[in-house]
């Protein structure tokens, strides 16, 4: 079985680098989706996203993950990177790259991966406004747990 590459890191990622380290030399593969989530500014209110992590049980929960999707839909390689730290508006937070042979499982595999981080991975987030003020943890989304749902059937 292929084994997913994936990182929990503060700093930034390339998104170019990583579809080259994942594709490169590779004659087999015949599609590659890739998600990139970036941090938005929320009208023009938010300053930064603190994002913080379960170090050890985040890489473990999106390898599981991970692994699930590979299985699921034959993928041919998988990289899943989060960021955690202080992400200003425009910045990187995640990258999932999907790999297979042909496009349907390429994009079927990043929808899995993102849809499962979005609800199962330890990170927690916390908005700091544009005027310096800290605001709230954000609460899980009930269309994060429909998205999921999708997968699993259950309601």
């Amino acid at each position: 079985m292929i084994s997913p590459f994936v990182k929990v890191q503060r700093e930034d990622f390339d998104l170019q680098s990583e579809i080259d380290r994942l594709t490169n030399g590779r004659h087999d593969i015949g599609a590659v989706v890739t998600f990139s989530g970036l941090c938005r500014d929320e009208g023009g209110t938010l300053g930064a996203l603190e994002l913080e992590h379960y170090p050890g049980m985040a890489e473990a929960e999106i390898t599981r993950i991970s692994n699930l999707a590979i299985e699921r839909f034959e993928l041919l390689g998988l990289t899943a990177i989060h960021r955690y730290g202080k992400i200003e508006p425009g910045e990187n937070i995640v990258l999932v790259i999907a790999a297979a042979s042909h496009r349907q499982a390429a994009f079927d595999g990043a929808n899995f991966v993102m849809d499962f981080l979005k609800t199962s991975a330890p990170f927690w987030k916390k908005e700091h406004g544009n005027d310096g003020t800290e605001g709230g943890w954000v609460s899980a989304k009930d269309a994060d747990d429909a998205a999921r749902a999708k997968w699993t059937g259950d309601k």
